[in-house]
């Protein structure tokens, strides 16, 4: 699996935990202290997430970070 599938699948399982938790990107990235850009391009797998906030991430959502690969 190439590099950019691994984006879309980990943004795309991340839109899904937020949207089942009903939160908008703007009250998960106050949340978890990214903005709501860099959030958004993460979602839609214009950009990588660096280790540190996918660990906030699987923490806020009670997640293992498997979870997301």
């Amino acid at each position: 699996m190439g590099l950019k599938k691994i984006q879309n699948e980990l943004g795309r399982r991340l839109r899904n935990l937020r949207l089942d938790k009903n939160l908008t990107q703007e009250e998960l990235a106050f949340e978890v202290k990214i903005s709501r850009d860099h959030l958004s391009n993460i979602e839609n797998g214009k950009h990588p997430i660096n280790l540190k906030n996918l660990y906030k991430l699987a923490n806020y959502f009670d997640v293992d970070i498997k979870y997301f690969f």
